[in-house]
């Protein structure tokens, strides 16, 4: 018994000793990944680069649709904080004579402005707008429309410029024409026998120095009929300026019949 037992005990022993060998393996074992565990709490922050790596692109884009986004707005918002500001001009289309001159005729036409003109100072402006307008100045694609806009200009200083176009004219805004024969013919008898008087006196000139008592006489006509017109103008009368306008109209061709006179030519008044 006690020899069975020995080996028994020693295998006992034995076993403890495997017993106590494979407790420290597994407490090796067991703490073994405590020092591993190291290494893993080191790797979040391998996993954190990644993911900044990987979200990077996607961040970037959010910054960037972020920076953008107001410029986009920006530019979206420019035409609509431009328009009232826009020319115009370069795009507006003079709509009366009067709009090509706003430097000498800064108050359009009467009544708001003058019926009055300072010819030197339209002239000059005429000739600035010339100068830009010239079909010679633009391209041949631009020329058919410089070429309309310098006749525009042209007509409009040619009528501003006389006194008889520009009465004629300003009646027409308002939607009278005595440009016409027939609105101008008058029933005035003092009016026609002055006007009968000055072609008799012109055709019997034997001498154009004849001619200068009728010129000056006739001048002063002319600048008796521009201040009724002024005056019509002003207050806005149309019927009384429709009356000078005539008048006027008949001063204008007996001058330009005495500036034209020729020995035995004849005499037509235009009315």
């Amino acid at each position: 018994m006690r020899t069975s037992l020995l080996p028994h005990g020693r295998q006992l022993s034995r076993v403890c000793d495997a017993c106590k060998r494979q407790q420290r393996s597994f407490s090796v074992s067991a703490s073994s990944p405590s020092r591993t565990a190291t290494p893993t709490r080191d790797a979040p922050p391998r996993r954190a680069n990644a993911l900044r790596s990987f979200m990077t692109p996607q961040t970037a884009a959010r910054t960037i649709t972020t920076t953008r986004a107001p410029r986009s707005a920006e530019t979206a918002d420019a035409p609509a904080s431009r328009s009232p500001t826009s020319p115009a001009p370069s795009t507006a289309v003079p709509q009366t004579h009067y709009e090509f001159f706003p430097q000498s005729l800064p108050q359009g036409p009467p009544p708001s402005g003058p019926f009055g003109v300072d010819v030197r100072a339209l002239r000059r402006e005429f000739l600035q707008l010339q100068g830009r307008a010239h079909p010679d100045l633009h391209p041949p694609q631009m020329k058919s429309r410089a070429e309309a806009t310098s006749a525009r200009i042209n007509e409009a200083f040619r009528t501003l410029s006389s006194p008889l176009l520009r009465a004629q004219y300003l009646l027409s805004l308002r939607g009278l024409d005595v440009a016409n024969d027939e609105t101008a013919k008058v029933e005035d008898p003092e009016l026609l026998m002055e006007v009968l008087e000055a072609r008799e006196e012109i055709e019997e000139a034997a001498e154009e120095s004849e001619l200068e008592p009728l010129r000056a006489r006739n001048a002063e006509r002319e600048e008796e009929s521009i201040a009724e017109l002024e005056k019509c103008f002003t207050e806005n009368d149309l019927e009384g300026a429709m009356r000078e306008c005539v008048r006027l109209r008949y001063w204008v061709n007996i001058r330009e019949s005495i500036n034209n006179w020729e020995p035995g030519k004849p005499v037509v008044l235009e009315h």
